[in-house]
């Protein structure tokens, strides 16, 4: 009878091996049994091996059996020489899930740079000062032809860009370690003339040197190295001390510091929690880029004073930093704040667009609502409930009735107000307005939509009011003042101004919105305005 196959414990097949054949030797024949029913099943065991090879010990082949057995389909053999000659399946290169932008851009900056923060450098041009710049001026530092900026974004005191070769630039003022490469610089020391004037200082008309720390001042890439190879950047964004940017597949890198009301709050939760481990010390500085967890398939980042939100390819909102105002969406007990420091995802629906202010964040949903959430003491989130209290707060993602009657495109928080564009070009403004951040004349609005100070002076517009004749494509918002770029490429700017920072060669604040013209930017197409602290940004299209 025929020798039963062994196969012992059902083995593991690979994709394609097909069922696993019993081998049959010469010692292994079948014998003849005269029992047919035997000969039937233990003939059926065998049909795996092609019936021509079924010999009894006379050497004739055995009958068929009479009972007929499922058709089995032979996998034909292949010669080696023909397996090892087929070429080798090439993968797929994988889909970025986002696409870096490639158009290089010049860069115009003006306002208080006294800290390197318009990345002049350290000496003066042309025996022009390069700490306060009342105009915009052409940033010769990030020269479209030899760097080649494609997209940059403002902090409080310092800026990053990223180049369309994939280096990341930063410049200004390195606390918190916000520029994340080292800084470290020693000022020449300089003989004093006895007899010299009080008079005599670094601004001497003479002394090209600003006595700014150059390597603060100067934009510099980030080492290659802080990133390992094949990173590719598509977004950089800034708090008041802290940088981002996000990857092409998604991933977010991060360096420097957060602040809340008590100082320096931290970075990493783990490292800002070492204080409450036996032997450890605090860290809340993170010196060099690392990558941020928790978070994957990021689409957008928006940054605000000292918080961040990013947006995944699933339209789900993820926010982190300091949560003091409820700025983050959600709420942790105090003994628990260093969990704010983890990104954590924030109940809304899904999200097509979102935007971080100061203390204050926003988000538009598939539908076209606006959802707001953080601080509202003077009506900046666009919910009247609170405004003019001192610490009304929002804390949980709530829909912003006021702007339903618009198709929004992007929003902008400032510290007290906010601007939105529409679909439309239209131009929208709301909550502080004592300096001047509206930009409208405040005669024109309705008295109900306006609460004022004891005095009778207005102090915040509770609704937003539409900037007569100014159509825009993009806006941003400062301390107290704003940006809006139309849609012929020109760039408007009002509000406080010390410091020039509305490039309107003017420190009293500027009511109304104007236009920011100069002999730079004339007949220059315009794309982009950035609001830091004290200084201000422009970009557009590099002419070919």
């Amino acid at each position: 009878m025929p020798r039963k196959s062994q196969t012992g414990r059902a083995s593991r097949f690979t994709r394609g091996s097909g069922v696993q054949k019993p081998t049959l030797t010469a010692s292994s024949k079948p014998r003849v049994i005269k029992e047919a029913v035997g000969a039937r099943k233990k003939v059926a065991r065998a049909v795996a091996e092609p019936a021509k090879a079924l010999n009894n010990a006379s050497g004739n082949p055995l009958k068929a059996p009479s009972k007929p057995v499922a058709n089995m389909t032979k996998k034909r053999t292949v010669p080696v020489d023909e397996e090892t000659a087929r070429p080798a399946k090439r993968s797929r290169p994988e889909t970025p899930l986002n696409l870096s932008p490639t158009q290089k851009l010049d860069i115009y900056v003006f306002g208080q740079g006294g800290n390197g923060e318009l990345g002049l450098g350290a000496k003066k041009v042309n025996n022009k000062s390069i700490k306060e710049i009342l105009y915009p001026r052409l940033n010769t530092f990030l020269d479209a032809s030899s760097v080649g900026v494609v997209q940059l974004a403002v902090g409080g005191m310092h800026c990053i860009a990223l180049t369309h070769d994939q280096k990341l630039l930063t410049w200004g003022v390195n606390d918190g370690c916000a520029l994340g490469r080292d800084t470290s610089w020693e000022a020449p020391t300089v003989e004093v003339d006895a007899d010299s004037s009080d008079n005599d200082s670094e601004d001497d008309e003479d002394d090209d040197d600003s006595g700014m720390n150059p390597v603060e001042s100067t934009p510099t890439a980030l080492p290659a190295e802080s990133f390992g190879s094949g990173v590719v950047f598509v977004q950089v964004v800034a708090t008041n001390s802290a940088s981002f940017a996000l990857t092409e597949n998604g991933n977010v890198w991060g360096w420097g510091s957060f602040r809340d009301s008590n100082g320096e709050f931290g970075f990493f939760k783990e490292d800002a929690m070492k204080p409450n481990k036996v032997g450890m010390n605090k860290t809340v500085h993170q010196k060099q880029p690392s990558l941020i967890p928790n978070l994957n398939k990021i689409k957008t980042l928006s940054a605000g004073g000292d918080h961040v939100l990013a947006l995944d390819h699933s339209g789900k909102v993820w926010a982190w930093g300091v949560g003091e105002q409820s700025q983050l969406g959600f709420h942790i007990p105090h003994r628990l704040r260093y969990d704010y420091l983890i990104p954590s995802p924030v109940n809304l629906p899904k999200i097509t667009t979102i935007a971080a202010g100061a203390y204050h964040s926003f988000a538009i949903d598939i539908k076209g609502r606006v959802w707001a959430w953080g601080l509202n003491n003077f009506g900046q989130a666009g919910v009247s409930n609170g405004a003019g209290e001192e610490n009304a707060l929002i804390r949980r993602p709530t829909i912003v009735k006021s702007l339903s009657a618009y198709a929004m495109k992007s929003i902008q928080g400032g510290t007290h107000h906010s601007i939105a564009c529409a679909t439309d070009g239209s131009t929208l403004v709301w909550g502080r307005c004592d300096d001047s951040q509206i930009g409208v004349e405040m005669g024109s609005l309705p008295n109900d939509d306006i609460l004022f100070d004891s005095r009778g002076k207005p102090r915040i517009l509770t609704k937003p009011a539409i900037v007569p004749g100014l159509h825009s494509t993009t806006v941003a918002a400062g301390i107290d003042n704003c940006i809006a770029v139309t849609t012929g490429g020109q760039a408007y700017s009002w509000g406080f101004s010390s410091g020039y920072r509305t490039g309107q060669g003017t420190e009293n604040s500027v009511e109304k919105a104007k236009v920011i013209e100069n002999s730079a930017v004339r007949g220059k197409p315009l794309s982009f305005g950035g609001c830091g602290g004290q200084f201000s940004v422009l970009a557009g299209p590099a002419s070919s």
